[in-house]
């Protein structure tokens, strides 16, 4: 399921501070910061979720796709985001749960003298 403008306006408003075109007055204000922020080259860092940054490409040789002619790409910027710590740690957190659950664990696979094999130590 995809989380969109409209939900994030949804569940701010079911908190109850605010009018439902408040939250979505609070929303767009707040998305609008980050664009213009990013706009003007800048970073922006949210604290426990990540870093969204500019990075400028260079130019670089394509081909059109439809007759197979080489040509040159020109430079671009790129949005970018870096989770933090700490949301790669809670996406991580998720997905072990939701595999806890899926049955036994299957045995560690074994070396012929007894050992056990575990992935990264060889």
């Amino acid at each position: 399921m995809t989380l969109t403008k409209a939900d994030i306006v949804a569940q701010v408003y079911a908190q109850g501070k605010l009018t439902k075109a408040e939250a979505a007055a609070a929303v767009e204000r707040g998305l609008d910061l980050v664009k213009d922020a990013l706009s003007l080259g800048e970073e922006v860092l949210v604290s426990g979720f990540g870093k969204w940054s500019v990075r400028q490409k260079a130019e670089r040789r394509g081909r059109n796709p439809q007759t197979g002619e080489p040509l040159i790409l020109p430079p671009r910027k790129v949005v970018t985001f870096r989770p933090s710590r700490v949301l790669k740690a809670k996406v991580q957190a998720q997905l072990k749960a939701e595999t806890a659950g899926g049955g036994a664990p299957e045995p560690e696979p074994k070396k012929p003298g007894g050992k056990v094999i575990r992935p990264g130590y060889f």
